[in-house]
């Protein structure tokens, strides 16, 4: 099927970036090279973009897709966590902007093979990179039913968390849990039939644990903020869209503590802990996406763009 995906807050992430002609930019993940694209056009031939991506159907279609800028674009197989260790091998010294776009791309929702939708019935897999081993059917089928509840707890934020994780314990006792379907049916079993009519499709909690366990999201997210702010050259811009809240939690908070470190008490009446700020954060509320492009694009709906700014000669970024 055509890698389709249509990048979310496309115009207010590449304003948000404030290319510069020559600069040399990341797309941390790339997909369909949607933003990527739009970066490239903004430079010249002094100018480069890296991509990186862990998908390999993504770097297939971006690596087709930027073929016109191919002299100006670096395409690199990983996971976003290794970037900048990748172009620290390649001899890049630091970054002028950085994005990352965060969460499951339409096109690995819509490939039923990939297992992540509740909508299709498939083989329950999950992996955004294809080549690790643990897949969403090997997490249902041998973790206990703590790590089950905890998972769903924490990563889903569903309610029956402790009664999905017992139905699913109960259910692979009898037989492995092979699809998407088969899960549906013991998630749905494990929440009370009026409490399913609210709040959308009974899996969806769920299935959102599984994937972001099985893809280490939030700990690749909090792994590689810093050292991503660390390597933006002075007055670089980092722009984070994020599509849940347990996302933007992190963003928000890792933001928020790099513009101000200080860990001295306040009643102190100066700073001693000698933490310097890495920058500023550029957007004081979240960017959100408008009317219009929910209503072209209904996955938008609960995407929120974050954008921080590495400190250059004690001059402030302007908020947007």
């Amino acid at each position: 099927m055509e890698f389709a995906h249509i990048s979310v807050l496309l115009e207010e992430t590449i304003e948000a970036l404030n290319i510069k002609p020559d600069g040399a930019y990341l797309d941390g993940t790339l997909g369909g090279a949607g933003h990527s694209g739009e970066i490239v056009k903004r430079l010249t031939k002094n100018g480069h973009l890296y991509g990186t991506d862990q998908d390999g159907d993504a770097i297939a279609v971006a690596s087709e897709r930027l073929k016109p800028y191919q002299e100006q674009v670096t395409i690199i197989r990983c996971n976003y966590q290794e970037a900048v260790e990748q172009l620290k091998s390649r001899g890049v010294s630091g970054l002028d902007g950085i994005l990352l776009d965060l969460g499951v791309s339409s096109y690995q929702l819509d490939t039923a093979e990939r297992g992540f939708s509740y909508h299709t019935d498939t083989v329950l897999d999950m992996r955004m990179d294809t080549r690790q081993s643990l897949t969403a059917k090997e997490i249902v089928n041998t973790y206990d039913e703590m790590q089950l509840f905890r998972m769903i707890r924490d990563y889903g934020e569903d309610k029956f968390a402790k009664n999905i994780a017992k139905h699913i314990v109960r259910a692979r006792s009898e037989k492995p849990i092979e699809t998407t379907f088969e899960l549906n049916e013991i998630i749905k079993a494990a929440i009370p039939a009026k409490m399913r009519a609210e709040g959308g499709h009974p899996s969806k909690r769920t299935f959102q644990a599984i994937r972001i366990e099985c893809n280490r999201e939030l700990e690749v997210l909090r792994n590689s903020l810093e050292a991503m702010v660390d390597f933006l050259n002075p007055g670089g811009r980092i722009a984070i869209i994020t599509f849940q809240s347990l996302e933007d939690r992190i963003v928000k908070n890792m933001f928020r503590d790099m513009q101000n470190p200080c860990t001295c008490p306040a009643s102190l009446p100066m700073c001693v802990c000698g933490k310097q700020s890495k920058g500023w954060v550029v957007t004081r509320k979240p960017i959100l996406p408008s009317d219009e492009e929910i209503e072209r694009n209904r996955r938008s709906k609960s995407a929120k763009l974050r954008v921080f700014e590495k400190a250059q000669d004690g001059t402030r970024a302007s908020e947007i």
